[in-house]
C-alpha cells in the first residue's frame, strides 16, 4: 500500500526490516510517549521490547510483518503483525511518535495492516489495547473492528480495562 501524499510530503518512509539501532528507537518512542500520554511504567516498555525483540529472533516469521515508519532515518511510529494459530493475526505495537501525529501515520499503518492481512489470507485479525486510547480506538472502529471481549486488570502501573477488538476478513462480516 503507498504512503499518502501528506505522509510522503512530511519526508515518512516505511521499512519492513529492522537495522541497527531502530529496535532501541523504537522502544524508546513507545516508552517515553506512552509514559507521557498514558502514564504507563517501564514494564510496559519491557513488554514492548519483549514483543520487538522475539519479532528480530524469530528465525521463521512465516507471514509476520512489521511496518517501521522512518522520518530522517530515524523510527517516528510502528505496527506488526504476528502469525496466530487459526489462521489469525494479532496487530501489535501500533504507535506514532507526538512529533508526526495529525499526519493520519497510525490509519495508514492499520489500513496497510489490514490490506496486507487480506491478500495473506488471513480469516481475521485481532488486538488488545486498553481504554483511554482514544486515538487508536478511533481508527480501529471506523476501519469496522468490534469490540469482542474486555476485562479490567492492573498493567504498566495503573488499573486499566483490556479490550480486544477483532475484524473479520472473510465470510459475511468481512463484507461491509
Amino acid at each position: 500500500m503507498d504512503l499518502t501524499d501528506r505522509l510522503r510530503e512530511a519526508s515518512i518512509t516505511v521499512a519492513h526490516a529492522f537495522e541497527p539501532g531502530d529496535l532501541g528507537e523504537l522502544i524508546r518512542i513507545h516508552g517515553v510517549g506512552n509514559a507521557r500520554d498514558y502514564g504507563f511504567n517501564a514494564v510496559h516498555e519491557g513488554y514492548c521490547a519483549q514483543i520487538a525483540a522475539g519479532f528480530i529472533l524469530d528465525a521463521d516469521p512465516r507471514r509476520s510483518r512489521v511496518w517501521l515508519a522512518k522520518r530522517a532515518s530515524r523510527v517516528v511510529g510502528s505496527v506488526f503483525i504476528c502469525e496466530c494459530p487459526d489462521n489469525t493475526a494479532q496487530l501489535r505495537l501500533l504507535y506514532a511518535d507526538a512529533s508526526v501525529r495529525g499526519l493520519g501515520l497510525g490509519r495508514w499503518l492499520v489500513e496497510a495492516v489490514v490490506d496486507y492481512c487480506r491478500h495473506a489470507g488471513f480469516s481475521s485479525v485481532f488486538l488488545w489495547t486498553v481504554e483511554g486510547l482514544e486515538r487508536a480506538l478511533a481508527v480501529y472502529t471506523a476501519l469496522g473492528f468490534v469490540l469482542t471481549e474486555s476485562k479490567d486488570c492492573a498493567v504498566w502501573g495503573r488499573p486499566a480495562r483490556e479490550l480486544r477488538y477483532q475484524l473479520a476478513l472473510d465470510g459475511p462480516a468481512a463484507a461491509r
